[in-house]
């Protein structure tokens, strides 16, 4: 499939630098079965959901993984990109060109990290010389959030983004990109939704930086997907499934979740405990096996993400959608609004079809 079909044209104005407060005052775009649009609030989400609904949510944490250090008198910008051992990254540096194999990038705090190589795709592979917790601890010492790059900052960020860029229910630390639409939630709409009956669980995917990688190829068929490593324990297996069992309706939060879901499930829906990388790539054509709606933010034009949701809910749906969000000002990518989006009637009818097969 022609990548270029999933273009869009953005005002570089609507793209969000910064959350809205309260996080749960964010617009919500509700993209209904059949199509139709609604504005609404994420804090109306408890009124849009039905009970027993269950929401997934990705608890993984985000780590401070952007570090600025010295290569003799070249300043060098590192982001940690995925982890490869308790001491090696792949990591992205602006001006990479300066780095080599052998040099010696010193941070403060005594960390440093030795370059061992780099790729033909211009990540470069470090050994840092601190490892497992110990190298956990100099980077919240001494890191800054790794912040796409379309977040405008000075060097260093701001230190609101410490807590912006992170869920509330942040648990397991791996991650170096947020799962971007866990960022909406508050305790207050928690709250409202334990009263509605919707349930909620949480698996873990640690995001890596591959999640802002442009598509650089013209065919989605060339594309190769980043892996990430993800965790759904037993117990959690066993609730959805029984969830699934009952009728209840299965709702990722954020595209992270629903492509750990999708990578643990079998042909028959069956979800299987998960602990292992996942570079499960969703377009359009793909089967949906467990995901029954998507709570999920706006994404780029072009992105992975972009063409996960058009598998879901349809090319020209979603570009519709997206068009409409553009024209009523909608704010976009990590830290602006999101949208529901209720899988299409049509699919779910062709879904029950095959099941009574």
């Amino acid at each position: 499939m022609k990548t270029d079909i999933f273009q869009f044209d953005l005002p570089e104005s609507l793209i969000a630098h910064a959350p809205v407060e309260p996080r749960d005052s964010a617009r919500l775009l509700h993209i209904m079965e059949n199509g139709k649009l609604e504005d609404r609030q994420v804090a109306d989400l408890d009124a849009l959901l039905r009970p027993n609904d269950v929401l997934v949510f990705n608890d993984t944490k985000v780590i401070p993984a952007r570090l600025y250090g010295m290569r003799g008198e070249a300043k060098i910008e590192m982001t940690l990109f995925k982890q490869e051992s308790l001491s090696d990254w792949v990591t992205l540096v602006k001006n990479a060109r300066r780095l080599k194999s052998g040099d010696v990038v010193t941070f403060e705090g005594a960390l440093s990290a030795h370059v061992l190589h780099k790729t033909p795709g211009g990540s470069v592979i470090v050994r840092f010389n601190k490892k497992g917790p110990a190298l956990m601890a100099a980077l919240h010492q001494i890191g800054t959030m790794p912040l796409p790059p379309y977040i405008k900052r000075l060097r260093g960020g701001l230190d609101s983004d410490k807590t912006d860029y992170q869920t509330i229910y942040a648990k397991h630390e791996g991650a170096v990109a947020a799962p971007t639409a866990g960022l909406h939630f508050t305790p207050e709409l928690f709250e409202r939704l334990d009263t509605k009956g919707v349930a909620r669980v949480f698996v873990t995917l640690h995001v890596g930086g591959g999640t802002f990688l442009p598509v650089k190829v013209d065919d989605t068929d060339k594309h190769v997907m980043h892996a990430e490593y993800g965790v759904i324990t037993p117990e959690t297996a066993d609730f959805l499934n029984k969830a699934r069992q009952e009728g209840r309706r299965i709702i990722p939060v954020g595209t992270t979740s629903l492509r750990l879901l999708e990578s643990a499930a079998d042909e028959k829906g069956i979800i299987h405990p998960f602990a292992a990388e996942t570079q499960i790539f969703i377009t359009p054509g793909y089967q949906f096996r467990v995901t029954d709606a998507l709570f999920t933010n706006f994404h780029l034009s072009g992105s992975t993400l972009f063409m996960l949701v058009c598998a879901f809910a349809g090319i020209e749906p979603m570009k519709a959608a997206y068009d409409y969000a553009i024209r009523h000002q909608y704010r976009f990518f990590s830290y602006g609004d999101a949208c529901l989006i209720e899988k299409p009637r049509e699919v779910r009818a062709a879904k029950s079809d095959l099941t009574q097969r």
